[in-house]
């Protein structure tokens, strides 16, 4: 198949952007790396009226730390988040996510922004975005507002991001000396879609865990933070019972369905089997 014929507008500001789509009466589709998108079309699972390219926008670039925050622009690539390295001392679990997400071409191409707001279940950054309490700046013709993660996501493939609206930015609390970070996922081959993945971002102070943060994809319609795993790892040592007992937490935290790739019995079993690797691996780096 091919696409639908559509117009094309280059705008050069956010401005210039929300005011292209408002005259399409909301026909429209913003595009930047275009590697979700433009399958999409081909396919005419989308048809929008006008290809809105925002690729060019410079207030939707940068990466840069203000006041303890790491400020990522919505433009910023898959490899941007692999190979900067602001991004690797502030924002571990994008660097450490980002070999995992489909191949090379896409990596070099695919942006942070397009990624999140499509939200994909499976895809590696939205989780790590909820694992690290981002919040989404979005613009719209009433200005501009920020979305914890938390509420950004919101069902399989909607996000708070309403039409006509536009993320700009994602602004992330920086990282410090005693977090500790890994992140992993099981596919049948890399590059595929994970059957489960996930990100853990743990305070140490000490010998015991201040804080724990704990993200998956791929177990459900959105993205899951496993608040029941991290509230029996928070103020204990991170030893094999602490670790066992987060593993068994899961059962209230994830509720996967049944589907023909993954049963849910299954894809429960190897988010804990997942969960635990990644626990071990910060227990013995400390």
């Amino acid at each position: 198949m091919k696409a639908r014929a559509f117009s094309y507008s280059r705008p050069a500001t956010i401005a210039e952007a929300l005011t292209a789509f408002a005259e399409t009466g909301g026909d429209a589709s913003y595009i930047a790396g275009g590697q979700s998108l433009v399958p999409a079309l081909a396919l005419r699972l989308q048809a929008p009226e006008r290809l809105i390219d925002i690729a060019h926008i410079p207030e939707l670039r940068g990466i840069s730390l203000e006041d303890g925050s790491l400020r990522l622009g919505a433009l910023t690539r898959h490899v941007e988040a692999h190979d900067d390295p602001l991004i690797a001392r502030c924002a571990p679990l994008l660097a450490f996510a980002a070999p995992h997400v489909a191949h090379p071409a896409i990596r070099n191409r695919g942006t942070l922004g397009g990624s999140v707001a499509l939200a994909d279940p499976a895809s590696e950054f939205p989780a790590m975005m909820l694992a690290m309490d981002a919040e989404m700046e979005i613009a719209g013709p009433e200005g501009t507002r920020r979305v914890p993660a938390s509420a950004f996501f919101q069902d399989l493939y909607q996000t708070a991001i309403e039409p006509g609206e536009l993320l700009v930015a994602f602004h992330i609390p920086a990282a410090h000396p005693k977090h500790r970070c890994a992140f992993d996922e099981l596919a049948r081959r890399r590059g595929d879609y994970a059957m489960v993945g996930c990100g853990a971002m743990l305070a140490l102070e000490g010998a015991l865990v201040g804080e724990a943060r704990i993200a998956f994809l791929s177990v459900g319609p959105v993205p899951v933070r496993a608040r029941a795993a991290e509230a029996v790892l928070a103020g204990g040592a991170l030893d094999g019972e602490a670790i066992r007992r987060a593993q068994a937490a899961l059962a209230d935290d994830l509720d996967p369905q049944d589907d023909e790739q993954v049963p849910a019995a299954m894809r429960l079993h190897l988010a804990r089997v997942l969960l635990g690797r990644l626990l071990g691996r910060i227990a013995e780096a400390s």
